[in-house]
């Protein structure tokens, strides 16, 4: 579990996330919304640690991210899982290369040992076969894919995943989300996902954080969502004609 308590953050006069409060569960895919420059990028980046807070505080089931030392940042660093944007795999790399890395920067594991789980991880994201091919020689989707499997080589607690389907097709992207949250379940992880996609609110939302203009404005489920008070996350929601059509399916 995650928890944000009463978090601020300002680069220079300019307030970004203002007072949010929010508690992220294990086991569930916690789903961070919002337009673009709402702030919600900001939030995963302090929550992760990438930057540091104004005021507030930031635990990890209980341990204060503000009060550790570098040392003991390290050892929470081990345990955790990141899926960026652009997947972020090194070119040079091959896709077992790739996924081994955080194996040969953080552990002391045998060579033999690694080998067996960068296949294990491999194979729990259906890349059997791509061991030596480079991320050049594979598709948008695989590269996700390989990241995933990259994020969780080290059998993390808490995996931050920004904008998982950024540049992929829709098909592709429920493909993307169903695995998220079928490893979030299968290995209890405190999964938070930074997203815009309502396809993965839908799919994936167990819950829900709503940020506007830095502040949180709503959270919820996918299940609850259509059926909020709340005009900033309704013109948020209902900006496409399809959801608006299912709205006015469920009323």
């Amino acid at each position: 579990m995650i928890e944000a308590i009463n978090v601020m953050k300002a680069f220079d006069d300019k307030v970004v996330l203002k007072d949010i409060s929010a508690v992220f569960e294990k086991g569930q895919t916690n789903l961070i919304i919002g337009q673009s420059g709402s702030g919600k990028t900001v939030l995963l980046k302090s929550l992760v640690g990438l930057h540091n807070v104004t005021s507030g505080d930031i635990l990890y089931d209980g341990r204060s991210l503000l009060g550790l030392n570098t040392k003991q940042k390290k050892l929470l660093r081990q345990e955790i899982g990141m899926l960026f944007q652009g997947s972020a795999l090194f070119d040079s790399m091959t896709v077992e290369e790739n996924v081994r890395f955080p194996l040969d920067m953080f552990t002391n594991m045998s060579d033999e040992e690694k080998r067996d789980r960068t296949n294990f991880c491999l194979d729990r994201v259906k890349l059997e076969n791509a061991n030596s091919k480079l991320p050049s020689e594979i598709s948008g989707g695989m590269q996700k894919r390989v990241a995933i499997a990259r994020a969780i080589a080290l059998n993390p607690k808490y995996l931050f995943c920004d904008e998982p389907n950024s540049g992929l097709d829709p098909r592709t992207s429920i493909v993307i989300d169903e695995l998220i949250h079928e490893i979030t379940v299968e290995y209890d992880i405190t999964t938070i996902v930074n997203t815009h996609d309502m396809n993965s609110v839908m799919g994936i939302g167990d819950k829900i954080i709503f940020i506007f203009e830095g502040e949180k404005y709503w959270e919820g489920n996918k299940d609850d969502i259509f059926h909020v008070q709340n005009k900033q996350l309704e013109d948020f929601i209902f900006a496409s004609k399809m959801f608006r059509k299912i709205k006015e399916a469920n009323k």
